[in-house]
């Protein structure tokens, strides 16, 4: 480490306050302010090791530079206690090519793959250990997903928000990335990105290096946007679809693609299907945001997200489902699993850009635990409409489709185990006093609902140093308005809202109560080298 010196940069010339130079003499060290390279020190994972101290005397006349050779300790429980394999401390001379090995190095590097590893090295592995073979071409975690052609690209923003293909997708590594692209009506026919073949003409291979076995990547699912954002579910959903201009608009532009990989346990790919929703561009878009997605699934089995262990974590989905029709008898349906609505989530109201509440009907949001939410939009009424048509609109509206009966009281609560799940509580109030109610009610009005409030209170569970969130209690409820008849013509716009609000019921600590003694001790920063 004496001679080891990051700041030299000049040739047979001093560099200003590089304490290590060795071309600096005792004249300049007089000039020099401080020193830009203080300690100097080998691999920072030994044990053990020398280091060097570069430093100023500025109370000497002249200042002068003071050098320190020092054993320096690792206070790290994971180091390397001695480094026997002398070979790896350096980079290798590479050989140059001449006319007489020239055949040599064409033979053993020529190739699309070569291994730098020495000839004595190469052993019959196969025939010693044939389970090592399979090791070398399973799939493991993070192993970039191989083609017939390269890799399954994922598109993502690299330096900026444009769209870099570069992006290899990770063995079961679950990402979600979205991009921006520049577009152009006239060449999008030409645009590989923008047509669906780009995302499924290639094959994956069902194991590393290995192209006999490939995977064909199927369309599962089509869905196409219009402009203004509505999606529709066409006829013949897993037909390739290329983009075509069409009345001045290119119609069938992927705008999102979906990935899911099924595998075995062995890391073998055994199915691979896309889901994409296409859209239409107009001459004046200069750009359009695409979002790509891949998720994995070993096959035989059902995985269920969770939002905790155990606990519910802040930001994560509230869980929800139903309990089987049955129960508690058949025993077996008692424990089967709660059937939960699309992603198993308990959902409210999302609210959109022109506050339409007829146009934003099927539009869902998740309840993330911690977040209060508020929701809303605008009905207008009209004279032509009936009471209870749009009585039951309005509750889809509000409740969705699908409104759950249960949630989950822990993140990981597993639905064969009834009891970690809560019900739900339904009440319904009114937003008027008892004297209009009567009122309303002789005059034989149309009470309609016009908002949905969710409650969820929730208790710290466990040790106190860590307490784990768990949802003990969730109220729903819907209230009503009266809505009068109106005459012909007339019209009447109401607001109706969403809201969710998280209560912490957690009972103090009892009195008297001693908390375990702290001890102020900080850590190496890599104390845990080389584990996570």
């Amino acid at each position: 480490v004496a001679k080891l010196c990051v700041c030299d940069l000049l040739v047979a010339q001093c560099d200003v306050n590089c304490c290590c130079d060795p071309d600096c003499s005792a004249a300049d060290f007089s000039l020099f302010t401080t020193c830009s390279v203080p300690l100097v020190t080998g691999d920072s994972r030994l044990c053990s090791q020398k280091a060097a101290t570069y430093s100023l005397d500025v109370e000497a006349n002249p200042p002068e530079r003071i050098f320190k050779l020092i054993d320096q300790i690792n206070p790290s429980v994971f180091c390397i206690h001695a480094t026997n394999y002398k070979q790896a401390l350096s980079f290798g001379s590479p050989e140059m090519p001449t006319a007489e090995n020239f055949d040599q190095l064409l033979e053993r590097f020529g190739g699309a793959t070569f291994s730098a590893e020495p000839d004595s090295w190469n052993m019959d592995t196969d025939a010693q250990n044939p389970s090592d073979a399979n090791e070398t071409y399973r799939y493991e975690y993070g192993v970039p997903i191989q083609t017939a052609d390269a890799f399954l690209r994922l598109p993502s923003p690299v330096v900026s928000s444009w769209c870099s293909d570069v992006n290899p997708a990770g063995f079961l590594v679950n990402r979600a990335t979205k991009c921006t692209r520049s577009v152009s009506v006239g060449q999008c026919g030409n645009t590989q990105a923008l047509s669906m073949l780009s995302y499924i003409n290639s094959s994956i291979l069902a194991k590393r290096h290995e192209f006999v076995f490939q995977v064909n990547i199927t369309v599962q699912s089509i869905v196409v946007q219009s402009l203004n954002g509505m999606r529709t579910l066409p006829n013949g959903s897993d037909v390739p679809r290329l983009p075509m201009i069409l009345d001045e608009l290119c119609i069938n532009v992927v705008l999102g693609v979906s990935y899911h990989i099924t595998y075995t346990d062995a890391g073998e790919i055994i199915e691979a299907a896309a889901s994409f929703v296409l859209g239409a561009i107009n001459e004046e878009a200069l750009s359009i945001q695409q979002s790509f997605e891949i998720s994995f699934t070993q096959v035989n089995t059902n995985p269920v997200p969770l939002s905790g262990n155990p606990g519910y974590v802040v930001g994560l989905p509230v869980r929800a489902g139903f309990r089987p029709q049955g129960y508690p008898f058949p025993l077996q349906a008692g424990f089967a699993a709660l059937n939960a609505n699309k992603y198993g989530q308990l959902t409210i109201l999302q609210s959109t850009s022109h506050q339409d509440c007829l146009a934003a009907q099927g539009a869902r949001t998740p309840v993330l635990f911690g977040y209060n939410m508020a929701s809303g939009c605008k009905l207008r009424i009209t004279a032509a409409m009936k009471c209870q048509p749009l009585t039951q609109t309005l509750l889809d509206l509000l409740k969705g489709q699908n409104f759950p009966e249960y949630v989950a009281s822990f993140g990981n609560s597993q639905a064969q185990d009834v009891l970690d799940w809560v019900p739900i509580t339904h009440l319904y109030t009114s937003d008027q006093s008892d004297n209009d109610r009567i009122h309303n009610a002789l005059q034989s009005s149309c009470q309609i609902p016009v908002s949905l409030e969710i409650e969820v209170k929730w208790t710290k569970y466990g040790s106190l140093v860590n307490p784990q969130a768990r949802i003990v209690n969730v109220t729903a409820t819907i209230t009503t308005t009266a809505l009068k008849q109106l005459r012909s013509g007339r019209e009447r716009t109401i607001p109706v809202m969403s809201s969710v609000v998280f209560t912490d019921i957690s009972s103090p600590a009892e009195p008297g109560y001693k908390a375990w003694p702290t001890i102020n001790v900080k850590l190496p920063f890599d104390f845990f080298f080389p584990f996570v």
